[in-house]
């Protein structure tokens, strides 16, 4: 019975080196750790030919999303009127360019001939004021009267029409006038 016993002997044999068997064990796991840790935080790892880590990088990817494409406007500033064109664009094109909702089409000599033989005056009370299915000044609140005046007589004129482009008003040239150039 004796050799049965015997059998079954251990390293550890005392509850002594039981504890020092332990924390022996935990010594050598955390120093491996820390080991590990350092070897891994000694080498500054980028990709290869990757400047991801500039500071114009790092600042590109921080800013805000609404400086991209966005201009900011200084409404307290003076407004720069824009041309008959640059109006059309922008604004008129989505329905004279198509016809859209019976709108003359641009550049449509048929179309714009009854519209021109009321006068300049009607078709632009009719441009700022709104007529049928086209809102007030063709839906952009934004615009000066001068600014719909200048598109009205830009699409009228390539309608066949020989209207005089506007004349911007005192009150709105000053301000523009005086401004030091830039």
């Amino acid at each position: 019975m004796s050799d049965a016993h015997n059998e079954q002997e251990s390293l550890i044999r005392t509850p002594k080196q039981l504890v020092v068997a332990v924390v022996g064990f935990f010594a050598v796991t955390i120093l491996g750790i820390i080991l590990l840790v350092q070897y891994v935080t000694t080498t500054k790892l980028t990709g290869a030919g990757s400047n991801s880590q500039a500071p114009e990088e790092v600042a590109a990817r921080i800013a805000p999303v609404a400086n991209e494409g966005y201009t900011l406007k200084d409404a307290s500033g003076p407004k720069v009127l824009q041309t008959g064109e640059a109006v059309y664009n922008v604004t008129c094109v989505a329905c004279h360019g198509t016809g859209a909702a019976g709108a003359p089409k641009f550049g449509d000599a048929g179309a714009w001939s009854a519209r021109i033989a009321q006068g300049y005056d009607t078709v632009l009370k009719h441009a700022i004021e709104g007529l049928r299915a086209m809102p007030a000044k063709g839906g952009n609140p934004d615009l000066d009267d001068v600014e719909v005046a200048r598109a009205v007589v830009y699409m009228a004129n390539n309608g066949g029409a020989k209207f005089k482009e506007p004349e911007v008003p005192a009150a709105a040239a000053a301000p523009a006038a005086s401004e030091p150039p830039k």
